[in-house]
């Protein structure tokens, strides 16, 4: 299933010689207004709030766990992916997922800039809505190892003795 949406960045001045600002995605809108990306929406003397464009979010058949877990978490969540790029607005808008684990790897890769944000009431719906038409086939079974010793043999030791060569 696909969903377009769109995504708000807001930017906030920083306080650092290094930086000019700061961006942070903060909502998302259910379907895709007639704007053009990187509009300004709302700006005030510290922020700007920015619509940042368009995104699709796609559901697939084989991650249904990871959304369901995602609603039952109590905050569910969308985590947007921006890109830096060399250009008067200093990001791209990468892709925009549902799935928890999708966005916490995203999130240990390069220079991106991965936040999740509140997943809005008809998103929990719709993807609530697929859930239900394609329920998780089966549930995650985690194995425990095999401890070393076991009760009919003999418990094997901690450390062994090592004697240096000359010495006794």
């Amino acid at each position: 299933m696909r969903i377009p949406i769109g995504v708000v960045v807001e930017r906030h001045r920083a306080h650092s010689p290094w930086l000019d600002a700061v961006y942070r995605p903060v909502s998302i809108l259910s379907g895709v207004p007639a704007t053009a990306p990187w509009t300004i929406i709302d700006s005030n003397e510290d922020v700007t709030t920015l619509y940042a464009g368009e995104a699709v979010i796609e559901l697939f058949r084989t991650e249904t766990a990871q959304y369901r877990e995602n609603l039952a978490s109590g905050k569910p969540s969308l985590w947007v992916v921006l890109r830096p790029v060399a250009k008067e607005i200093p990001f791209a808008l990468l892709l925009v997922t549902a799935d928890p684990t999708e966005g916490e790897a995203l999130t240990g890769v390069g220079n991106d800039l991965v936040e999740p944000v509140p997943m809005p009431p008809s998103m929990i719906r719709t993807v609530a809505g697929f859930i239900a038409q394609h329920p998780p086939s089966g549930s995650f079974y985690k194995r425990e190892r095999d401890r070393s010793g076991s009760a009919d043999r003999e418990p094997r030791p901690r450390h062994s003795k090592v004697r240096a060569r000359g010495h006794d």
